[in-house]
């Protein structure tokens, strides 16, 4: 597997800093963020919060990091992502901060160091617009919202 050198800062160094951010499995996709939180942090039904993780990274030209929520979470709890999946661009050096919402029906309590999101690093590509008077033809041509289903009743 490949792998990418992204440079990584602590921005709360204390005996109590948590691990950085890590892959729990060999084939892990995202690696999990804690919650750098001073204390535990409730969070009642459809509240939403900015929760600081403690870090900062430095990711090189072509890269994105994306936050997306935990699933255990999620089904669990109904804690997710507002703003799902974030995007962490390469030239941001600030704070990575998690907004989060409670989607479920009872307030839920998000603890210090706690596993709250995970980021996946994806290379980026860059559009280059070439207009045109007529695109070229497909099968599907502008059906969208539903189209395939209604093809799958005629059939």
């Amino acid at each position: 597997m490949e792998e990418l050198r992204v440079q990584i800062k602590r921005l709360r160094p204390s005996p109590a800093s948590f691990d950085l951010p890590a892959y729990m499995t060999e084939g892990a996709a995202g690696m999990d963020l804690c919650a750098d939180i001073e204390a535990n942090l409730a969070l009642a039904p459809m509240a939403r919060a900015l929760i600081p993780t403690g870090i900062a990274i430095a990711l090189p030209i072509g890269f994105e990091a994306q936050i997306r929520p935990r699933s255990g979470l999620a089904l669990k709890q109904g804690f997710t992502l507002v703003n799902s999946p974030g995007t962490i661009d390469s030239d941001y050096r600030g704070e990575i901060q998690i907004i989060a919402i409670n989607l479920g029906a009872e307030p839920i309590v998000i603890e210090r160091g706690q596993r709250i999101a995970q980021m996946v690093l994806q290379r980026v590509l860059r559009a280059r617009w070439q207009e045109v008077d007529e695109l070229p033809s497909s099968t599907r041509q502008d059906g969208g919202f539903g189209h395939t289903d209604d093809a799958q009743k005629k059939s």
